[in-house]
């Protein structure tokens, strides 16, 4: 059993699996991996999670189209989502699968439970404008030409008897709960898209479906079998049950974390701002710290989505250009908040002139002189001068710089931190020119001192490169590390100030390929 103390809950929400996954969720699962990575950074524990939401009405409608149990699609499917996540190198401690992970049923019915105990649920006839791909209910005023704003199609009517949740209850809680950053929305503009929603005015909502129109496929309301759970109030439960909640009820893991943060895309922040929220006090549960909201991947300018059959396979992209390669692209090249274009083009011109150009050439060049005049070791260094005592000054400095980033989850301005010390690490090289100075170390003493300098003062860059890029790049960091000779280990962000008398004397590994060029 998982230790459940003295740690930090970070999770990606779980996407619907009627496609094959698109690039756009691969933002999310590298942007929810660069944070857990860094506060493991930093010496403190991280517990992560990810999953798959099966119990959609459009996975149902997915595997009719298919000609195949609707099961045995989600099994499939899922598998390529999971798979991601390994190409990736974005390991996630709990994966939980809505429909077949034993935890998540007794989750849901306990969740259900504690809020028909609070008096929060009852049945009504409904009848409204219902878009499956977003699984919600939209008022007229919401839809744009009579469309569902985010998937550019005319929604359903559908008219039943359903299970509701007094979310008008909870209004007054819910907008304190925001203003006050107790539940913190970043950026500040999906915060007050928050705010307005619930000062409009918070209408109780639907939290069943009838078992007929979901075809059987869903977890039954307890009690009563002509209903299945919504699928939103089914799919939130993953946060609980990833802790076991079923069993352990307030004893559990989501009770005890020190921060509780998700990360998610800006379409489904009323459910993770508002319902979710709501149905956490209605069951006596602690509320999300923090919601870190990301923009949308476009193509041409339109959302990715596989809806709209415009998503781009990253799969293929990692088989094609590397879980680095992609990860770089993701992390630097895109704002963690805003909507931008995708562009393999751009990728693989990011990775051959900064991966591949500006820190794995930077790295085999010294190695190789390393090699060549210093026997394959880390020389120790003399006296140093003002061009190190500088590089050594934004080595020390980096660690400030990239908890504020991180903080407020500014991830391209974190990595462009670590790409600062990367191209100053190249200007001290370029300066220094310690293969002009290996011409005569063994007929200038002088030379020979200011070489050893070199070549130490840059591999303990090296190092401290290796740390700070890890949360970004982790198998490329690991490598760098290897051939340097040293392990990243949790709280190495507290011990840059060591590195380079650490390193002094190490043997290095071969000079290393880390990155080969995409483009030959």
């Amino acid at each position: 059993m998982a230790d459940f103390t003295d740690f930090s809950y970070i999770s990606t929400t779980i996407p619907y699996v009627n496609a094959p996954p698109h690039v756009g969720f691969a933002l999310e699962l590298v942007q929810t991996d660069a944070v857990a990575r860094y506060v493991r950074l930093c010496g403190q524990r991280v517990i992560t999670s990810t999953g798959s939401d099966d119990h959609s009405l459009k996975n149902v409608r997915a595997a009719e189209a298919l000609g195949e149990p609707v099961a045995a699609l989600v099994a499939r499917q899922s598998r390529a989502f999971f798979e991601l996540g390994r190409a990736l190198d974005a390991g996630t401690d709990e994966v939980v699968s809505t429909s077949r992970d034993p935890r998540h049923v007794p989750a849901v019915e306990r969740l259900f439970r504690a809020c028909e105990a609070k008096g929060d649920l009852y049945q009504r006839d409904y009848r409204g404008a219902y878009c499956v791909g977003c699984e919600l209910f939209y008022k007229p005023g919401e839809l744009k030409n009579g469309l569902c704003p985010e998937h550019e199609r005319p929604p359903e009517l559908v008219e039943e008897r359903n299970w509701f949740f007094r979310l008008s209850r909870y209004q007054d809680a819910i907008a304190r709960a925001i203003e006050s950053d107790q539940i913190r929305i970043l950026p500040e503009e999906r915060k007050n898209e928050a705010l307005a929603f619930v000062r409009s005015g918070l209408e109780d909502f639907s939290v069943s479906r009838s078992t007929e129109r979901a075809r059987g496929f869903g977890i039954g309301v307890p009690g009563d079998p002509s209903q299945v759970v919504y699928v939103w109030f089914d799919a939130l439960a993953n946060y609980l049950a990833a802790f076991d909640y079923g069993a352990l009820g307030n004893d559990c893991g989501w009770q005890r974390a020190r921060r509780r943060t998700h990360v998610l895309g800006k379409g489904v922040v009323r459910f993770h701002a508002v319902y979710w929220p709501a149905i956490l006090l209605s069951a006596g549960l602690a509320l999300p710290d923090e919601l870190r909201v990301h923009g949308y991947l476009t193509v041409d300018g339109r959302k990715i989505g596989k809806s709209l059959g415009n998503g781009l396979d990253p799969n293929e992209l990692v088989r094609d250009v590397s879980g680095a390669a992609l990860r770089h692209y993701l992390l630097k090249h895109i704002p963690p908040f805003k909507d931008a274009d995708f562009s393999r083009s751009r990728l693989v011109a990011a990775h051959d002139a900064e991966l591949a150009g500006e820190l794995g050439n930077l790295v085999r060049r010294v190695f190789v002189l390393a090699h060549r005049h210093a026997e394959g070791r880390v020389p120790v260094a003399g006296a140093l001068g003002d061009d190190e005592r500088e590089l050594d000054e934004r080595v020390l400095a980096l660690p400030a710089r990239l908890a504020e980033s991180f903080e407020n989850h500014e991830l391209a301005a974190a990595y462009s931190c670590v790409w600062e010390l990367v191209r100053a690490t190249n200007r001290y090289v370029d300066r220094t020119a310690p293969w002009h100075l290996a011409r005569s170390i063994d007929s200038d003493a002088n030379a020979a001192a200011r070489f050893r300098t070199a070549l130490n003062t840059t591999f303990a860059t090296l190092a401290a490169i290796a740390v700070a890029s890890s949360p970004f790049v982790p198998a490329f960091s690991r490598a760098l590390a290897e051939a340097l000779g040293f392990e990243i280990l949790p709280g190495a962000l507290e011990r840059f100030s060591e590195l380079r008398r650490e390193l002094a004397g190490v043997t290095l590994a071969p000079p290393p390929l880390l990155a080969p060029r995409l483009v030959q």
